[in-house]
């Protein structure tokens, strides 16, 4: 579970990406995924390999907002990009001067999209209902969700109150 939002903690180090975009860095690419998989076989660990898998997942689900540098080597945004115009992924410099902190316009982007939140709700219910049928004995690990989703909120509130000031 922890391997498949590990990589978001890349958002503290945004300050060194291009344009302070975290999802440029080598830590949204599937090169880490792909090591912790390739370990997980080598050492014959289940765990690796979920975690590995879960990594590569969360990675490829970021391509669909508004990409990563996936292969990391070319240094360029794969992805559907739904989240944002082309106009604006092509003029990402002139719309991310018109916010105090850059990370701002994503983060409005993506809180600001009703079907993204819908979905992530949607997911949260669907995680709770799948443990309470299949595991419940692993309940208590909610606890570490919620501490990751404060995490997640206290960024945004923040970034918020940056632009508001």
């Amino acid at each position: 579970m922890i391997f498949s939002f590990i990589c978001d903690f890349d958002i503290i180090l945004s300050k060194f990406a291009p344009e302070n975009n975290h999802r440029l860095l080598i830590t949204h690419s599937i090169i880490p995924g792909a090591v912790i998989l390739i370990l997980g076989f080598i050492f014959n660990l289940t765990f690796l390999i979920i975690s590995g898998f879960s990594y590569i997942i969360h990675i490829i689900i970021d391509t669909f907002d508004w990409g990563t540098n996936f292969f990391y080597f070319q240094k360029k945004q794969i992805g559907l990009k739904l989240l944002i115009s082309k106009e604006e992924f092509d003029n990402i410099s002139k719309y991310l001067l018109e916010y105090k902190n850059p990370q701002s316009f994503f983060d409005e982007k993506y809180y600001g999209c009703k079907p993204c939140l819908v979905i992530e709700i949607l997911v949260f219910i669907l995680m709770i209902l799948s443990m309470t049928f299949f595991a419940l004995e692993y309940f208590l690990v909610i606890i570490i969700y919620f501490l990751f989703l404060t995490f997640h909120l206290y960024h945004h509130f923040k970034l918020k109150k940056i632009e508001s000031s």
